[in-house]
């Protein structure tokens, strides 16, 4: 059974085995990883697919995979690591700890020069699927207010994420 009129790549992995609920299937080398939304237990049909389509999108970025199904997301060439045009995740070693920092950063220009505005996430070895999620989005949020500035003649004001890791400047 369908879980609506949604487009498939929006309901990808999102299944309703039966009228009380949704299920989420994710099968990455041969290991499967899944969980059920009850609708009475997540307060509403509503509540339980966004509950279930978020779920989602922080397995797929966990996993590695969130280019292919994440619907916001505009996919461009295979350089990009994301699928989101200006911006990349990257994995930095930083010598002087011995250690790896996972980072999302988003390229943009201001007055014709280029810049960068990185999202640290933490060290790769005790970064969380939210943390790497809630970076992942913030840094989507950057690039979308910045288009949106070029495109409506307004000037971007990047400041607004200093606080990032406090705020949830995105829609969730």
């Amino acid at each position: 059974m369908g879980v609506g009129r949604q487009s498939a790549l929006e309901n990808k992995h999102i299944t309703q085995p039966d009228p009380k609920g949704f299920q989420v299937r994710i099968v990455r080398n041969k290991k499967e990883y899944s969980r059920y939304f009850a609708h009475q237990q997540w307060g509403g049909r509503k509540r339980a697919l966004n509950g279930a389509r978020n779920w989602r999108d922080q397995m797929l970025v966990s996993l590695g995979s969130v280019q292919k199904y994440l619907p916001e997301k505009r996919i461009i060439g295979s350089k990009k690591t994301t699928g989101v045009r200006g911006v990349s995740r990257s994995v930095q070693f930083d010598r002087r700890r011995d250690t790896y920092y996972l980072v999302y950063s988003v390229h943009w220009r201001k007055q014709g020069k280029p810049h960068t505005k990185s999202f640290h996430v933490g060290r790769l070895d005790k970064v969380d699927a939210d943390q790497e999620f809630h970076a992942f989005r913030t840094a989507v949020r950057f690039r979308q207010e910045y288009e949106l500035s070029v495109a409506e003649d307004l000037p971007f004001y990047p400041e607004k994420f200093k606080s990032w890791r406090d705020n949830r400047l995105y829609e969730t």
